[in-house]
């Protein structure tokens, strides 16, 4: 009776169904910027503590700003004028990043095996169709992440969740199809633009667009927009508004939006 019941549950389920992946959100993005120092300090006056940094001497350095134990935003300081300013890469949490490189390779995905990165985490990453790097972290004990929880938190963080972010494409029909159909992004067929939700639990997400190749933006939530402008502008910030909410705009273009908790405005 148990099997009949499993044959009969199992012919419901369609043939091309594709399994959820372990995805937590967004667990960083990474900027390239012209003056570490100034980047830092800008978004420290967003309240964001630097976690930890590498400095190392013959080596360009990298900050990494704490939005929250999970999400971070990475600052690498440009080498000279020929690297391009503004967002190098998203990178996804994962809680089984063995399970999602599987996944992916059954997807027919090039995705290798994942690796120790210098921070103590488990990262796996590799190109998508335009060439520009896909990243997947899951979080280890032992990590300076892990090792951080809880700690460079400061009370004054305007915003403390980090709820999309843009990605620059130049075919937005190959990106798409990319993201959704092999990635399994949900796209959330908005109008005007292509915003996909991260599979898994979290509600995050990105957006891809096509009208420039140098587009920089994040999206933060807040609990309430006017009490966020008016902390902003207090701490010398040029606010202004943005068709969702408000935004502040870092040193180097990269502009930072700010919603309210739960917003699907578009």
């Amino acid at each position: 009776m148990r099997l009949l019941g499993f044959l009969l549950i199992a012919s419901l389920i369609p043939a091309d169904s594709k399994p959820s992946l372990p995805l937590a959100g967004i667990a960083h993005v990474a900027f390239r910027v012209s003056d570490l120092a100034k980047s830092r300090e800008f978004y420290q006056k967003l309240g964001f503590e630097q976690s930890f940094e590498f400095n190392d001497p013959g080596r360009l350095p990298v900050s990494y700003m704490k939005v929250n134990d999970a999400q971070f935003i990475e600052l690498y300081q440009r080498k000279d004028d020929t690297q391009r300013l503004g967002l190098m890469h998203v990178c996804y949490e994962a809680s089984d990043l063995a399970a999602v490189q599987k996944e992916y390779v059954q997807r027919e995905i090039k995705a290798p095996e994942p690796r120790k990165a210098r921070a103590g985490n488990m990262l796996m990453v590799f190109p998508d169709p335009e060439d520009q790097t896909v990243e997947f972290t899951q979080y280890m004990p032992g990590s300076l992440h892990f090792e951080d929880r809880g700690k460079h938190l400061a009370e004054l963080r305007v915003g403390s969740h980090l709820a999309r972010a843009t990605i620059a494409v130049r075919d937005l029909t190959a990106e798409r199809s990319f993201y959704a159909g092999k990635l399994g992004f949900e796209d959330l067929g908005v109008k005007g633009g292509v915003r996909l939700r991260i599979p898994g639990g979290a509600a995050d997400e990105i957006e891809l667009d096509a009208s420039s190749p140098t587009k920089t933006r994040i999206v933060l939530s807040v609990p309430n927009v006017e009490r966020a402008e008016k902390e902003l502008r207090r701490r010398g910030l040029a606010v202004q508004k943005d068709s969702e909410g408000l935004a502040v705009v870092d040193p180097d273009g990269a502009m930072v939006v700010f919603v309210p908790n739960g917003s699907r405005a578009h």
